[in-house]
């Protein structure tokens, strides 16, 4: 009788133990459901950090174009990591424009990279009447060069390619432009910016000269004195 008892409690703490690991291997990274447990706190923690990033997107109402993509590789020890590399060109459409572009395995996550550095690197240009440019400029970055110009209205955009993309975020709606050098959209898109940054508006001029907005608008040529002090109205207002 005292043997069986005594055989009874040492196979009941044989298997308390096996228990116990068989618990501890469930939720662990080694049982049946770890990996499930592992990865669904992993998804947990990213749904919950999706919506922030997308309320802060909408805030911003943000026009977000894709001006290229291209596939790329990297030589390591064991052959070659292909890639994607992006360039995107956000803006408001008000006057606020910047380019970014990023680097991942996926097409996705390069997007998303090179969103986030186009917002980061944007750039207030000021605007006639909030549709054109104020005056002629030129810009270039390496072997691209483009020439840009005001427009009276119902001109319309006149770009192609990567320069579209950048007066459309804008919020251009009568230019003129043309590229004569580099197609390389990268050089293309940083020219445009080096033409865009020079622009300046009458109201600047006349704060840095020490003169009236009407003066100076009175000077073009092709517009009356009474136009020019209208039109300084409005640029002061």
């Amino acid at each position: 009788m005292a043997d069986d008892v005594i055989e009874t409690e040492v196979a009941g703490a044989e298997a308390a133990p096996q228990e116990e690991r068989r618990g501890r291997g469930g939720r662990g990274r080694g049982g049946p459901g770890g990996d499930r447990g592992g990865r669904g706190g992993r998804d947990g923690d990213r749904r919950r950090r999706e919506p922030r990033a997308a309320e802060g997107e909408d805030g911003q109402e943000l026009i977000e174009k894709l001006v290229h993509i291209n596939r790329v590789s990297k030589t390591v020890k064991g052959g070659k990591r292909f890639g994607f590399a992006a360039l995107v060109v956000v803006g408001d459409g008000k006057g606020r424009v910047g380019f970014g572009h990023g680097k991942a395995r996926e097409v996705p996550e390069a997007i998303s990279k090179a969103t986030a550095a186009a917002k980061k690197a944007m750039i207030r240009v000021p605007l006639r009447e909030g549709r054109t440019l104020h005056h002629d400029g030129y810009g270039h970055f390496g072997a691209g060069k483009v020439h840009v110009r005001s427009a009276t209205a119902g001109t319309g955009i006149i770009a192609g390619g990567p320069m579209r993309a950048v007066f459309e975020s804008l919020g251009v709606a009568d230019v003129v432009s043309k590229s004569t050098g580099s197609n390389n959209p990268y050089n293309m898109v940083r020219a445009t910016f080096a033409a865009l940054e020079e622009q300046t508006s009458p109201r600047t001029v006349a704060q840095r000269r020490g003169k009236k907005v009407a003066d100076l608008l009175a000077r073009r040529g092709d517009i009356s004195p009474a136009q020019a002090a209208a039109d300084a109205d409005a640029v002061v207002a």
